[in-house]
């Protein structure tokens, strides 16, 4: 008795689908007519959707389910296709590489969008528009800051790395608070969360208990 194991199987050309699809694309190949072609083609296609519905998700699913049969079938379907035949080289072209940008950040939890912020508030000729403008970044940087660090931050240091980042030409207003944030533990929050359950469920009870008072007058009243 002899075993059928994947090892001595052929590879699978896109193992997303299965051996079961490359096994039907393979007998469509085939098929004598293409009129039998095109309608078994046409069933694999739905097929091939239903197993893998992420790609409905993706612009043009339809156009990427029929260069995927193309492929399974190395090519070698011959159907009606809606969409012109991909060809082997099309699938082996690789997209030229996109460089990571090298940019130094002076400091991380705020990232460089905040340093561009800062230059663009440095050209700003309206001094109201750029004191508001400080403000909002200043409090971005909170928040960013206590988003990062999972840590509260006090205001004296936002303001102060709002100053190093402008080289000294960015300052908050007198008098001015940044906007409270609060890092809480997710232990914390649980709790809280816990406790907004049983104060509901308490309410439940005391809802359910006087119903069956209500029973109990109703009853006497009528003896």
């Amino acid at each position: 008795m002899s075993f059928d194991y994947n090892t001595t199987r052929s590879d699978l050309i896109l193992a997303e689908y299965g051996r079961n699809v490359q096994n039907m694309v393979k007998y469509i190949i085939d098929l004598p007519t293409k009129e039998e072609r095109n309608k078994y083609a046409q069933a694999v296609i739905d097929l091939m959707g239903f197993l893998n519905p992420h790609l409905r998700d993706v612009a043009d699913f339809k156009h990427k389910l029929w260069d995927h049969l193309h492929i399974i079938s190395d090519y070698k379907i011959d159907v009606d296709s809606p969409y012109p035949k991909p060809t082997p080289e099309e699938a082996r072209f690789k997209p030229a590489h996109m460089g990571y940008p090298q940019q130094k950040i002076t400091y991380k939890h705020y990232g460089k969008t905040v340093e561009k912020l800062i230059s663009k508030t440095m050209e700003e000729e309206n001094p109201e528009r750029k004191s508001a403008m400080v403000q909002g970044i200043a409090n971005f940087m909170k928040m960013a800051y206590v988003q990062w660090n999972k840590d509260n931050v006090a205001d004296e240091v936002i303001i102060k790395n709002l100053r190093e980042l402008s080289g000294g030409n960015l300052e908050l207003e007198e008098n001015v608070n940044l906007q409270k944030v609060e890092f809480r533990p997710q232990s914390n929050r649980q709790n809280n969360n816990n406790r907004g359950r049983n104060n509901n469920n308490k309410g439940r009870q005391n809802n359910n208990g006087g119903r069956p008072q209500q029973k109990n007058n109703n009853q006497k009243q009528r003896y």
